[in-house]
């Protein structure tokens, strides 16, 4: 009867009855509060209140009262709202960054999570067992590790795969650098070394994976100059840029020995596309002009400080011109004219200053921001493309060949009455006597 009309718990029973007892003198306080696991002073509070205002008193008084910090009816709505049409690809995580910064909706994301959950919507992100590493621990000093790495995936809204190249510190988790192409490639390479040494510094180490833009795939023999130089291995183009910087470059032996960078395309992957469909971003050229504000954002949101606040990025000197390092760079060497060719074109020397010697040997320096230009003995100069004979196409072979005719002799031909005997009238005797005497006429 009283659990109908008052409609107490089972445990809140429990403790009435124990009261009850109490108050029959059937139990002591002491034992009470024993068999209640309350104090002496809660058990004597209990006996006073069921006393004088009956079994209601055991009851909570907050129960059925809506707490003050709870979030409205109204606002969880629109929260599960604005999570199936405006933010659906978007994590719980991020989907709590996003309500704070576009909707003004102030709740942790376990908040969060528990209001979609119990709208019965889960997480886009799907959380895998992960195999157990030895985890190694951070850099101490800011710039003195960097990772560097590219990851393919459909980034942008029309679905087709784009290289995300991107640099993060091993000591903060700060997002150096992104850039965005069409491919994993060496301009990507420095294009993003380039923002990473004009917003930090130039790194000590970088840490990559032994893809061919930054190591020699085969151990070619070294040539006398480069081994009188003391190179120990021929460096690629990227290793040869990062070889005049002063940056050590480090290969990994597998995708977990660089987990850090790894990690932060798991993170983008899930975050970027939606940044992107917020900030109505269609191609590689407007995500690139994005990238900065966001690594800031990313950054505050992300980043660590070092155990040793000292940072090494080195300060890149006013003298050096980095686009002059972040090139293409091959020996040529010129003609009579001063000309050379590169890439099937020939490039004259554009002098305004002291010319090179004839036949000299040069740097060519190439870059889809400055062209072609050529060095000699640290002198940069401007080239200009000269005329390049065109050389005419080979006929094309015919697809099918034409069919092999044989000629057949005619039936009066000798060479079908071979096997008939042919008699002549002289000997070979008269011949002979008749070619002797012509002979000696002649003489």
């Amino acid at each position: 009867m009283r659990e109908e009309t008052y409609h107490l718990t089972q445990k809140e029973m429990i403790k009435l009855q124990v009261i009850e007892k109490a108050l029959e003198a059937i139990l002591t306080v002491k034992e009470a509060s024993t068999a209640l696991g309350l104090s002496e002073r809660q058990v004597k509070r209990l006996k006073k209140g069921v006393a004088i205002e009956g079994p209601s008193f055991i009851i909570h008084k907050n129960r059925s009262r809506t707490p003050a910090n709870a979030i409205a009816v109204e606002t969880k709505k629109a929260i599960i709202d604005l999570k199936e049409t405006k933010y659906k690809k978007a994590n719980f995580s991020h989907f709590t960054e996003l309500l704070v910064e576009h909707e003004n909706v102030l709740a942790s994301r376990a908040t969060i999570q528990r209001i979609l959950n119990e709208a019965g919507i889960s997480s886009p992100k799907k959380h895998r067992k992960k195999k157990k590493y030895h985890r190694r621990n951070r850099k101490k000093q800011a710039g003195l590790l960097v990772q560097i790495d590219a990851s393919p995936f459909a980034w942008l809204s029309d679905k087709e795969r784009y290289s995300l190249h991107g640099a993060i510190d091993d000591a903060t988790g700060m997002l150096l650098g992104l850039y965005l192409t069409k491919n994993e490639c060496l301009n990507g390479y420095f294009a993003l070394m380039e923002k990473v040494i004009a917003g930090f510094g130039i790194p000590a180490q970088l840490y990559s994976d032994k893809h061919t833009i930054f190591f020699v795939p085969k151990k070619e023999p070294l040539s006398i100059e480069e081994q009188l130089a003391g190179k120990k291995t021929p460096l690629t183009q990227f290793g040869r840029a990062m070889d005049e910087l002063g940056v050590k470059v480090i290969p990994a032996g597998s995708p977990q020995a660089k987990g850090r960078i790894e990690r932060l395309w798991e993170t983008l992957q899930s975050r970027l596309p939606v940044e992107f469909e917020l900030a109505g971003i269609k191609d590689a050229e407007q995500a690139n002009l994005f990238f900065p504000d966001y690594c800031l954002r990313f950054n505050q949101r992300f980043a660590v400080e070092p155990v040793c606040p000292d940072s090494v990025f080195a300060a890149l000197d006013q003298k050096i011109n980095l686009d002059h390092i972040l090139c293409i760079k091959e020996e040529r060497k010129l003609d009579g004219n001063h000309t050379f060719s590169f890439k099937g074109r020939s490039y004259q020397i554009n002098y305004q200053g002291p010319s090179t010697p004839p036949r000299a040997n040069i740097t060519v320096l190439y870059s889809p921001k400055f062209g072609v230009m050529a060095a000699y003995q640290g002198q940069v100069y401007p080239t200009l493309s000269v005329f390049t004979p065109t050389v005419k196409p080979s006929k094309p072979k015919n697809a099918f060949p034409r069919a092999t005719v044989v000629a057949k002799p005619a039936d009066g031909h000798p060479w079908k009455n071979f096997s008939r005997v042919i008699f002549y009238e002289q000997s070979d005797r008269e011949i002979l006597e008749a070619l002797y005497n012509s002979t000696l006429a002649w003489r």
